[in-house]
Parts: structure tokens; sequence; C-alpha cells
């Protein structure tokens, strides 16, 4: 869908830190050859988790008040002795390293029995025991293969310049339906733009003005079309009132789409921030491709033109709502 249309530039803030390099200190892998699989695991970790929040290291320094070459070491899996002896005491005393550091799931037997329950299941079987879970507790909407009703809502999910904004309102027009641009609504509640909520307040007051304007347009609209950010996927709270609260989509596409899209709004600084920003953008999209895959359903937008990849998302959604197609 490449050169189809405008794709809004609404994220350009939020995701801005997505397109910079995160890694100015590459060369580090090479010395990193050979180093301990515990540690090289941690840094693959710690480095996924920071790209699914959209940070550049550079960030993280900031914020954390810890060196970037600290936290490179740290990705690149060098240093942090004092890790690999938690580790071995944890296996010595047949616990799992988070129940030795104490996380929230170590707080109680129940939490602990489930934990060991849940260890070794496949992806199927733990998506069966969430859904199962939702049963219990409530708040589920009605599985793929139940009747659906009208009163619904679809959320657009994906990275910037999947499409959300441009194919979010085409479809809302379609159905009847508001339409809600998640980035407009947190400008609205902070009564200033995305850059200045990020430059004055810092990512953690980002989420929570995201998490208000999802609850806002939840509790608002029975039904509507809701274009979220790409990172909304970060704060897992919000995703699972996503998930739970709207027919969801994920509008996906090639990573050399997503970025002439973004350059096309005008915005250059991706290329211009850094020599491997598109590494930088697969890096993302495959951190985040997990999370984006809990959606009802997936389009691909790099596949066809504009007109024709309306044409798929508006069978699909017409159909997850329980509208005629025709």
């Amino acid at each position: 869908m490449s050169n189809h249309g405008p794709f809004s530039p609404n994220e350009s803030a939020i995701e801005e830190a997505d397109a910079e390099s995160a890694d100015a200190s590459r060369p580090l892998a090479e010395a990193a050859e050979g180093k301990e699989p515990f540690l090289a695991a941690l840094g693959a970790r710690a480095r996924a988790l920071r790209v699914r929040r959209g940070l550049t290291r550079k960030a993280l320094a900031r914020l954390t008040g810890v060196s970037e070459r600290h936290l490179a070491n740290l990705e690149y899996g060098l240093g942090n002795a004092s890790i690999l002896v938690l580790a071995q005491v944890a296996q010595a005393l047949q616990c799992s390293l988070a129940e030795l550091v104490g996380d929230f799931t170590t707080q109680s037997p129940e939490w602990l029995m489930l934990r060991e329950t849940l260890h070794a299941c496949d992806e199927t079987t733990l998506r069966r025991v969430r859904f199962a879970a939702l049963d219990l507790i409530g708040g589920r909407t009605p599985a793929r293969d139940a009747p659906p009703t009208r009163s619904s809502r679809i959320a657009l999910i994906g990275l910037r310049g999947a499409g959300k904004s441009t194919l979010g309102r085409m479809l809302a027009e379609d159905l009847g339906f508001p339409f809600v641009e998640l980035s407009r609504e947190i400008e609205k509640l902070a009564g200033c733009s995305i850059s200045e909520v990020l430059g004055l307040y810092g990512q953690n007051a980002y989420r929570r003005y995201e998490r208000r304007a999802l609850d806002d347009a939840i509790e608002t609209y029975p039904e509507a079309v809701i274009a979220t950010a790409g990172g909304l996927v970060s704060d897992i709270a919000s995703f699972n009132l996503l998930l739970r609260r709207c027919k969801t989509v994920w509008l996906t596409a090639d990573p050399e789409d997503h970025m002439s899209r973004v350059m096309a709004q005008g915005d250059l600084r991706p290329m211009a921030a850094s020599r491997e920003a598109m590494e930088d953008l697969k890096s993302i999209l495959l951190s985040r491709a997990a999370f984006y895959s809990k959606a009802d359903m997936r389009i691909d937008t790099s596949a066809q033109p504009l007109m024709e990849t309306f044409q798929v998302l508006r069978a699909q959604a017409r159909e997850a709502i329980g509208l005629p197609v025709g």
C-alpha cells in the first residue's frame, strides 16, 4: 500500500525513539563472543523490553542514572557477575530467579502453584487458559465463534506507518461509527502536544494519559473505530483492556513500507538519526510482533493498494461485528 495516501504523523513523538539507533555501541558485540549464555539471554531480554517501550539507550540512561556504556554492557551480555551468583543460588535452592528476587508472582503459594502449573504450557494452551481466566473473572469479550453483536468497537493496532489513521477514518465512515484517534485524545487530556508531554513529564506520564484516553473512549462509545499508537502494547494493562473490550485488527506492513510512509509524512528523523534506522525498525517490529499477533484479525497493508486493503478491512470488520458485508 506504499504511496497510496497520507498516514497520520500524530505518533511521531512517541515513536521517534523507536526509529533512533539504540546501538551506538554495536562494536561491543564483537567483544561479546563466547559470553556466558545466561548473561547473553538477560541482555537480549533487557534490549527487547527497551525497544518494545520505544526507548533509546540514551533515554534509558537518563531515566535510570545508569551510564550508556553500562547499559550497553548489560545488553551485550558483558559483566554483571552478581546476577550469575543469584542464578546459581536459585538453582541450588531449586527455585526460579524470580522467586529468589521476589516479583509479584511470588507473593503467595497460589501464585507459585499457578506459575508451576503453567510453566511447561505452549502458547496455544496459555491462550486457552487466559480466556478461561477472563471467563472466570469477568470482562471478557465474546469468543471468536460466539454470535457477534453490533454493539462493538474496532481497534486498530500496529507500528507507525501501518495505515491506522487513514484506514480507520475510512472504516468509521463506512460503519457510521465515531473515529477515535488516541493520540489526539491524549493531547486533549494533557492540554499540550504529545512531544510536550514526553519532554516535560516523560513516557510514564504519556502512558497514564493513554490509559485515561482509552478508558474514556470505551466508556463513551459502545460503537467506534479506535486508532491506537504503536507502543500501546508495551503497557500490558492497557493492551489487555483493549483485547477485552474491542475487536482488534493488527495492521502490518513490510519494514520498507513503514519507513517510506513515515518519511513521506515529511519526518526525516529516522534516517537522520541513525544509519541503522532500518535495522532498529525491524527490531521494534520483532519485539512487538508477539503482542500484535494477539489481535482478532491481521491485515497486511503492503499486500495491495489502499482501496483494496480497505475492502479487506471492511469485510473482516463487518463480519466481526455482525453487519452485512455487501
